[in-house]
């Protein structure tokens, strides 16, 4: 199934344009990852560097569940991978499944969703304990955008190295 990629509005409101770009990358992630296996997912492209396509997903999913739900939303729920807090733990898929990452990423862009959708404002503040401070719904949106186009660049260099893929 082809991954449907939507580009951000050219123009529009500020909100409306973050989330689209949110989106964008989300599904620039996913087209990354589309047509190759677990094992291919898996496998780190650029040795020494153990860092591989499901990996990213994983991390994202970390990502993803911190920002929104930990942060944005308040929950107090334990990383996805990791309880006792590492963020690290998400890069290690060698013994992770497509199926099993992809649905707790997309589960965790889910909840981001509906969880900024009810935020009130892109100025409403929420605290940040890992960072001693207070952000705002907007530094946490072009955080999640910039976190994403990074990992992204990643994705371009790991899909290449596995089959050639290149383009976006």
């Amino acid at each position: 199934m082809a991954v449907e990629r939507i580009d951000p509005p050219r123009t529009g409101g500020e909100r409306e344009t973050l989330r689209a770009a949110l989106d964008f990358h989300r599904a620039t992630l996913a087209m990354k990852c589309e047509g190759l296996t677990d094992d291919q997912l898996r496998r780190p492209a650029s040795p020494p560097s153990a860092l591989s396509l499901l990996g990213l997903v994983r991390h994202l999913a970390e990502v993803e569940r911190a920002w929104f739900r930990r942060v944005v939303g308040g929950e107090d729920v334990p990383l996805v991978w990791s309880p006792e807090g590492d963020y690290q733990a998400a890069y290690d898929a060698r013994g992770a499944t497509r199926a099993q990452a992809f649905a707790a990423w997309e589960a965790e862009a889910a909840h981001a969703r509906r969880i900024e959708a009810a935020a009130p404002s892109l100025d409403t503040a929420y605290h940040a304990a890992r960072w001693g401070e207070d952000v705002s719904l907007r530094t946490v949106m072009l955080h999640l955008v910039h976190e994403y186009a990074r990992h992204n660049g990643h994705a371009d260099f790991l899909r290449e190295a596995l089959d050639g893929t290149t383009g976006a």
